[in-house]
């Protein structure tokens, strides 16, 4: 085990690259199983999440070439086995989406239940729903998923009652290569799901409507290989933006998409910082500011995104004046707050846990605090960089899911922070 320690105080400046986008990389693995040829992804990020995703294909049997450069090869007609296992799937919700690809692919698979971060209940019963609505017959045993279709999935309608990235994937994935039409309602709109969809349609799918609230997929026999490079990560690249404003300093991110960050780049705005776009880059600069106090409400894509909520408490934790944050997309994803409590931040939670007051103080004190999920383990490394002191982050698997080389892209910015075996 691992953690980070953190001298506070130094005002973040200099330029950095955005990593591909981990929500993207880890749905476009299991994509792969698709197709009769191999497909190659490039601009993966080297995280952990990935990490786990590979070693499932693995062990299935598929055979996974990784150069240098983190291009990742995909051979899904190698496979030899149909089981995703619980030690795997357990770790990292994404992995259960191998369900709908093996399924429409083989015919059968038998997936484990998924675990990923503590951050509220997020069922699969979506993903199930969709499923079956496809043709597929579905037993639940033992804690895994038993999944099977007779000859091919058929296309249908099928709307989701909720908003769910997960469920909108996976069933895009599966109706690739069932019989017929297939109409999605409800869908999630997220970048990532057009990044999916625009790589399906490469391998020969024919998707149409990603990004909006209805995806129309008319099945393919069967999907080729291809060379996709993934987007970049907009959460990764948030984060450096707010993390470059809480400390009253200036960030470059190059290869980032500003239209994917419209709403969080206005409410940087509020908070004081000036702000330049370029058509593959961001820069921040607040001018040595102590930043103002933002208030907003998290919501599904295109309103502000609940994995830069924390980072945003954060920073309106050292900001002038009060800001309210509120939860609505995830339960328990507040369980930062009482870590930033302990370094001095004045935050109160209210609507039975689900809207965070957070009024601002002149500075933190550095403290040991322990990460509880990804996001709020990378909230409690922005408050370290504002606060008096040391502040030592245990529990740091978390943040290696979802940030690559953290450490090292602050201290390239003047941050100073160290990882260290824990005694």
């Amino acid at each position: 085990m691992e953690r980070l320690l953190i001298e506070g105080g130094s005002r973040l400046d200099g330029e950095l690259r955005a990593s591909g986008a981990k929500n993207s990389a880890s749905i476009m693995l299991p994509a792969a199983l698709l197709a009769d040829d191999p497909v190659t992804i490039s601009n993966v990020p080297h995280l952990r999440d990935i990490t786990t995703m590979i070693e499932l294909l693995g062990s299935m049997g598929v055979e996974v070439v990784i150069d240098e450069k983190m291009n990742v090869e995909i051979h899904a007609n190698s496979i030899k086995r149909f089981t995703a296992p619980y030690d795997l799937v357990k770790t990292m919700r994404a992995s259960f989406t191998v369900l709908g690809p093996l399924l429409a692919h083989y015919g059968h698979a038998e997936v484990s239940l998924p675990g990923g971060c503590a951050i509220g209940p997020r069922p699969v019963d979506q993903h199930l729903r969709g499923l079956e609505a496809l043709g597929a017959q579905i037993e639940m045993e033992d804690g895994y998923v038993k999944a099977s279709v007779n000859g091919r999935l058929k296309g249908a309608r099928i709307y989701f009652d909720i908003s769910t990235v997960g469920g909108t994937e996976h069933i895009m994935m599966a109706a690739t290569l069932a019989d017929g039409e297939t109409v999605l309602e409800n869908c999630a709109r997220e970048p990532e799901i057009v990044d999916l969809a625009n790589c399906l349609n490469e391998m020969g799918a024919n998707i149409e409507g990603a990004g909006t609230e209805i995806i129309t997929i008319n099945g393919v026999g069967s999907l080729k290989g291809c060379t996709h490079k993934v987007i970049a990560d907009r959460v990764e690249t948030g984060t450096y933006l707010i993390a470059a404003a809480a400390t009253g300093g200036r960030v470059k991110v190059r290869d980032a998409n500003p239209d994917h960050l419209e709403l969080l780049i206005e409410k940087l705005k509020e908070a004081g910082a000036a702000v330049n776009l370029g058509e593959d880059w961001i820069e921040l600069d607040m001018q040595g500011k102590r930043p103002k106090a933002i208030s907003l409400v998290t919501a599904p894509y295109p309103a502000f995104p609940t994995d830069l909520q924390a980072q945003i408490i954060a920073l309106n934790s050292i900001a002038e004046g009060t800001g309210t944050i509120k939860e609505t997309v995830f339960e328990n994803r507040f369980m930062h707050v009482h870590e930033m409590t302990r370094m001095g931040a004045r935050i109160r939670l209210e609507g039975n846990n689900t809207t965070a007051i957070v009024e601002g103080v002149d500075r933190l004190q550095g403290a040991p605090v322990m990460a509880n999920d990804l996001r709020a383990s990378v909230s409690l490394v922005i408050a370290g960089l504002v606060a008096e002191g040391t502040t030592v982050v245990d529990r740091i698997y978390h943040i290696d899911r979802g940030y690559e080389q953290v450490e090292e892209k602050l201290n390239n910015l003047g941050a100073n922070i160290q990882r260290v075996a824990n005694v």
